[in-house]
């Protein structure tokens, strides 16, 4: 029987610029091991010892030298089965608002990075999870009396 776990986190990293929603995507550097090449959300394995949050804080900044302004968990969550350990992950979202005029310094994991419209963010997106959660997470931005629902962690 397969085992459930939760090991990784995600995270969208957004910003307002003239009340527009960008989000940043990140291209996968091309000599890595794992799903070289692709566009994604802010991905991490959960560190020994550390909650979820903490890591998905932690790799906004690892991987896009970005510290987030606010931070949500996001409604939901991504899963996927992994046949080699026969494991079903759970992976909790989150979301990061950061300053507009903050500089993207991207970590040796990716080789570029774009700030995209959510659609264009929709369709730059490899994993279909991952542009579920956005197109889910936009109309939490895009809502107030959604937006006043999200889980804020301080």
């Amino acid at each position: 029987m397969p085992e459930i776990v939760s090991k990784y986190i995600e995270c969208v990293i957004y910003r307002v610029i003239n009340g527009e929603y960008q989000f940043l995507c990140l291209k996968r550097n091309s000599t890595a091991k794992v799903h070289p090449g692709i566009w994604q959300i802010v991905t991490a394995k959960i560190d020994e010892g550390e909650k979820a949050f903490e890591t998905a804080k932690r790799e906004v900044t690892e991987e896009s030298g970005l510290k987030p302004v606010k931070f949500f968990a996001a409604p939901s969550f991504n899963s996927f089965y992994d046949y080699q350990r026969d494991s079903i992950n759970l992976i909790p979202v989150f979301i990061a608002e950061v300053n507009p005029k903050d500089e993207v310094k991207i970590s040796y994991e990716h080789s570029e990075y774009e700030w995209l419209s959510y659609e264009d963010a929709f369709k730059r997106l490899h994993w279909g999870n991952q542009k579920e959660r956005l197109e889910e997470i936009y109309k939490y931005l895009t809502s107030q009396e959604l937006y006043k629902t999200l889980t804020r962690i301080p």
